[in-house]
């Protein structure tokens, strides 16, 4: 994709270099940007030339994906007027839960206020922002490149480069590895005689299986998604989202031995064991234009990078590659964006001289960013007993049985509707669910049991024509 050699003349104290071209990567070399002469990024694979296409790097772009409301909002102030090009591109900006049919582990979520979600393909996304990224003049990519280590100053302290395959170092006064799930940097550290960080795993074991699909038109359709969650009780689930036009994502969700099968005959009859026959009944004339694909890495990982004592100047972990989501939470892109946001904040003041001094900061500045969707995903997961990783404390088990009735109460009270999607989209702080007028109104909707029998539709939206409740 770059003709340019791969060491410039100018000296590499003007020179940023990012590992990977995933959001992460492309979002933090635009922040760069702003401090340094020149940024490259560093793509082991070949990137799309002729507009959205998967790729291998990104094996989970052919699953649903959400970008909450602060990350729309965060990646609108990086790179403006990006929001309008992605709706134009098929992404749709609609509002959640009003705008759905959602089966919550409770109940139907009402036509309720409470946050905006950015929906599209993953490859939509990554080609139009690497578009906006790549019109800064200072960005450079290197796709078909890969990094194999990194190069350390003669103190040892400090990373002055990065190791590529058949090709020169490429110097550097500051590297970001924004790899995501596959980075090897712990490997990479203990070359240079630096310790590993410690990691924190979570796993729920589910699993994953989604197929494009083509739904005609339909005036009735009064929703723009499904979606049907599972529960301990009931641990399958589906979502159905659109991706412009007449195309849409089912992705089937399951846990352990309910992973949803990856056979063209079996998805429908997997959709159709669901809590509720809505995502069965929506695909069931439904053109597919796929076979099914699956996914399992879908566990809750967190290096621990922030917490290294003696870690090298000059380096930072960004995204996936520090910490990564069970995705059926939808918060890996908001977190990556929010990450950059603190990454762009603690640079903004600096002069590019004193990047590298400033790595450890900037990273544990860059890791609380995603604190709050850990909170959310860990404590979600362990309510299911064949979750692998530390146990729940008994902090964990109120808050669980709190958020049981707080769901209870966000089906049909606007008000801790509004707070409970504003703490889901990282907007607001979990606090809000918290004080007291919140949880007086919570306590006031509760019921027991928390997590009723449900119809098979919601009271607004009967099923269609031709078929009973």
């Amino acid at each position: 994709m770059d003709d340019t050699p791969d060491n410039h003349p100018e000296s590499p104290r003007d020179h940023a270099v990012v590992l990977g071209a995933g959001l992460a990567g492309l979002l933090a070399a635009r922040v760069l940007a702003e401090r340094f002469a020149r940024v490259t990024v560093v793509e082991r694979d070949e990137l799309p030339t002729a507009g959205p296409a998967f790729r291998p790097g990104i094996p989970q772009s052919r699953h649903a994906h959400v970008l909450w409301s602060r990350g729309v909002e965060v990646i609108e102030e990086l790179l403006p007027g990006i929001t309008a090009k992605l709706l134009a591109g098929g992404a749709a900006l609609l509002d959640s839960p009003k705008d759905f049919l959602w089966l919550s582990p409770a109940d139907w979520f009402g036509p309720l206020p409470g946050a905006r979600i950015l929906l599209g393909s993953r490859e939509l996304l990554d080609w139009t922002v690497r578009g906006e990224v790549l019109r800064d003049r200072r960005v450079r990519i290197r796709d078909g490149c890969a990094a194999v280590g990194l190069v350390g100053g003669p103190d040892g302290r400090t990373v002055t480069g990065v190791r590529l395959r058949g090709a020169d170092p490429l110097r550097a006064a500051f590297v970001v590895d924004a790899t995501g799930r596959t980075s090897k940097t712990p490997s990479w550290l203990a070359e240079l005689g630096h310790r590993a960080p410690r990691t924190t795993r979570y796993d729920p074991h589910l699993g994953y299986s989604s197929r494009y699909f083509t739904l005609p038109s339909d005036p009735a359709r009064r929703w723009h998604g499904l979606y049907v969650q599972g529960r301990p009780d009931s641990p399958r689930g589906g979502v159905l989202v659109p991706l412009g036009g007449e195309r849409w994502l089912a992705t089937l969700i399951g846990n352990g031995e309910h992973a949803p099968p990856t056979g063209d005959e079996e998805f429908l009859g997997f959709a159709r064991s669901l809590r509720s026959p809505a995502v069965y009944d929506a695909l069931r004339g439904a053109s597919p234009l796929s076979s099914p694909t699956g996914f399992r890495g879908t566990a809750n990982e967190w290096r621990h990078y922030e917490r290294l004592t003696r870690g090298p100047a000059g380096f930072v972990v960004l995204g996936d590659a520090a910490c990564r989501f069970n995705p059926v939470y939808g918060h890996g892109m908001t977190v990556a964006a929010l990450a950059v946001d603190a990454l762009r904040k603690e640079v903004h003041s600096m002069d590019t001289a004193a990047v590298p001094a400033a790595a450890a900061r900037i990273q544990r500045r860059t890791a609380a960013a995603a604190e709050v969707a850990w909170q959310i995903a860990t404590s979600e997961d362990l309510r299911y007993p064949g979750t692998e990783g530390p146990p729940a404390d008994r902090t964990t088990r109120v808050l669980q049985r709190y958020m049981s009735r707080v769901m209870v109460g966000a089906n049909t009270d606007p008000a801790i509707a509004g707070r409970f999607f504003g703490v889901l989209s990282l907007s607001t702080s979990p606090n809000a669910l918290l004080g007291p007028s919140t949880m007086l109104r919570v306590l006031s909707k509760w019921r027991t049991p928390a997590a009723p029998p449900t119809t098979a539709y919601p009271a607004h939206h009967g099923p269609p024509e031709g078929r009973a409740a």
